[in-house]
C-alpha cells in the first residue's frame, strides 16, 4: 500500500484514528477544554499566516537541518508529551520513542505517561526529554530527576501552565475517568474495536507507572479529568524553577509561556529553552494563540525557543521558524498517526512532514530554514 497515495495528509490519518480507537479515548485525544475556542482560535491564527512566494531559483534541495541546545537535528521537529499515551494505542511511548530515534528526532516523555523512565530506556535515542509535572515533596523531585537522568533522558522539561486540573467537558461526557473504569458503556465501545482492545488486553489497562513508586491509596476527592499526580503536584512558583535549574545539569526548558515578560525573566534565572504553547487549548479556553503570541516572546529574549499548539502541516511548522522559533513540537498529530496505522504511522507522518517542508520551501525559494522569507497577514491582503 501507497501511505502517501492513501494518507497524504494529517487530516487522513485523523479520520483513521477515530475509526480504530473507542470513543471515550477520542474524546481523550482530540478535545480541548470550555467550548474549544482556543483549540480552534490556533489553528485560525496559524491559517491567516503567509508567505510571499518567491521564483527562478533554479533546482535546488532545500536544507531541513537545525540546531538546539547543542545538538544537530536532520528535521525542525519533535515529539510532544501526552500524558497516558498508552491509552490511545497500546504501547504507544515505546512506538514513538523508537520511532523519533530512527529519525534522530527528540521524544518527550511525560510524568504520568503509562511507561515508566526506566521502561523507555532501551528505546530512546541520544536526545530524549523528560517533562516534569511539579512534585510538591523535594524528595520526589530528586528521585524523579535522578531516574529520568539514569533512564538516558538529557533534557527536562517543567510544564508550568497546569497549576489546576482543567475541566474537558467533551472528555468528562465521554464517561472516562483516570484510572480508567471500564464501566458497561465504555466496554461496549471497546468491543467495536479489535485491534486496539487485543492491544490492551495483552498489556494490560494502562496506568500512570512512573508514579506507582509515590501514590497513596486514596485518591478520594479527584475530578474525573485529575488523576493520582494531582495528590502528589504543585503549582510551581519562580523558587520551584530555580531549585529544578540547580539540580539538572541539562538542557532545562519552561513549557506553557505566552507571555513576553515571562520569557525574560525566566532567561535571567537560567532556563535554556522557552516552550511557547497554550496546551493546545486543553486547559484554558481563553487564552490567545500561541502564534500570536510567539512574535513578542521572540523579541524578549535570546533563549532557544520551542513552540506547540495547533501544528498540522509543513507549512505550519514554516509559520513558526519564519515568527521566531527555532523549533517545533508536536503531540497530538503523531497520535493520531499511531492509532490510525500502528508503528508506520508515525514514520509516514514523519516522511510527510518532511515532504510538505521540501515542497513549500521550493515555492519561497528558501535554501535553508535560515533563508524563510518574512512571513505576511493573508488577512490584510484580501
Amino acid at each position: 500500500m501507497d501511505l502517501h497515495t492513501n494518507y497524504p495528509e494529517l487530516s487522513d490519518l485523523r479520520r483513521r484514528a477515530k475509526r480504530r480507537i473507542p470513543k471515550f479515548v477520542w474524546e481523550y485525544l482530540d478535545s480541548a477544554t470550555g467550548a474549544e475556542t482556543t483549540k480552534h482560535r490556533n489553528r485560525q491564527s496559524l491559517d491567516r499566516i503567509g508567505f510571499m512566494p518567491s521564483v527562478l531559483h533554479g533546482e535546488f534541495d532545500p536544507d531541513l537541518s537545525t540546531s538546539l541546545f547543542g545538538a544537530d537535528f536532520p528535521l525542525p521537529f519533535g515529539i510532544a508529551p501526552i500524558g497516558m499515551s498508552g491509552l490511545i494505542w497500546p504501547d504507544a511511548e515505546g512506538h514513538l520513542a523508537r520511532a523519533a530515534a530512527r529519525a534522530g528526532l527528540p521524544y518527550c516523555l511525560s510524568t504520568v505517561a503509562t511507561q515508566s523512565p526506566e521502561d523507555l530506556a532501551p528505546h530512546i535515542g541520544k536526545d530524549a526529554w523528560f517533562q516534569m509535572y511539579p512534585p510538591r515533596d523535594p524528595d520526589i523531585r530528586t528521585d524523579m530527576l535522578n531516574r529520568a537522568r539514569s533512564a538516558g533522558f538529557n533534557g527536562l522539561i517543567l510544564t508550568v501552565d497546569v497549576p489546576v486540573a482543567s475541566r474537558r467537558e467533551r472528555q468528562t461526557r465521554s464517561g472516562l475517568t483516570n484510572p480508567p473504569r471500564l464501566t458497561p458503556r465504555l466496554l461496549a465501545q471497546v468491543a467495536m474495536r479489535p485491534a486496539w482492545a487485543m492491544g490492551i488486553a495483552q498489556r494490560g489497562m494502562p496506568h500512570m507507572r512512573m508514579l506507582d513508586k509515590y501514590k497513596s491509596t486514596s485518591t478520594q476527592g479527584l475530578s474525573s479529568t485529575a488523576h493520582v499526580g494531582y495528590l502528589l503536584r504543585t503549582s510551581p512558583d519562580w523558587d520551584y524553577v530555580k531549585w529544578l535549574r540547580d539540580a539538572w545539569d541539562g538542557p532545562f526548558m519552561i513549557k506553557g509561556v505566552l507571555r513576553p515578560e515571562d520569557a525574560t525573566t525566566l532567561e535571567t534565572i537560567g532556563a535554556d529553552g522557552i516552550w511557547v504553547s497554550n496546551h493546545a487549548g486543553r486547559q484554558f479556553d481563553g487564552a490567545p494563540a500561541s502564534i500570536d503570541m510567539l512574535p513578542a516572546i521572540r523579541a524578549a529574549t535570546t533563549l532557544p525557543i520551542i513552540f506547540d499548539s495547533g501544528v498540522e502541516t509543513g507549512l505550519d511548522i514554516l509559520r513558526a521558524l519564519a515568527l521566531g522559533a527555532d523549533f517545533v513540537m508536536m503531540g497530538r498529530a503523531f497520535h493520531y498517526a499511531l492509532a490510525a496505522l500502528g508503528p508506520i504511522g508515525v514514520d509516514h507522518l514523519i516522511d510527510t512532514f518532511k515532504k510538505d517542508l521540501i515542497a513549500n520551501m521550493g515555492q519561497m525559494g528558501a535554501r535553508s530554514l535560515q533563508d524563510l522569507p518574512a512571513p505576511i497577514d493573508l488577512d490584510q491582503r484580501v
